[in-house]
């Protein structure tokens, strides 16, 4: 099983979370969808030949967003992170997937 982590601006997290979800994200036993999400701020500088889509080349940029993570069978991660990556609006957007350990790893 693996955890999938993103950060997304906070007016497409839905859209995100769907995205993951479509793709067999997030289902926990009986429960499908299942996500968690904490707002903060993301920091980035636009560099030469980005096409940001909020901000400007060479400016810096603060914005509220959500850090959205859910769990995902190995098999199926490609698959979610790829439609996590279509419905996400930042040409480079910052997301890690890690292993996460169950009760039947232990």
């Amino acid at each position: 099983m693996l955890v999938i982590v993103c950060f997304v601006p906070a007016s497409h997290a839905d859209a995100v979370r769907a995205a993951l979800a479509g793709a067999g994200a997030g289902a926990i036993g009986a429960y499908t969808a299942c996500s968690f999400s904490s707002r903060g701020e993301g920091r980035f500088t636009p560099g030469a030949g980005a096409d940001p889509f909020l901000g400007g080349v060479g400016a810096p940029s603060v914005v509220d967003e959500v850090r959205i993570e859910c769990v995902c069978p190995r098999e199926w991660a490609h698959d979610a992170v790829s439609a996590m990556l279509r419905a996400h609006p930042y040409e480079e957007p910052a997301y890690h997937c890690y292993e996460a350990l169950t009760l039947d790893d232990l």
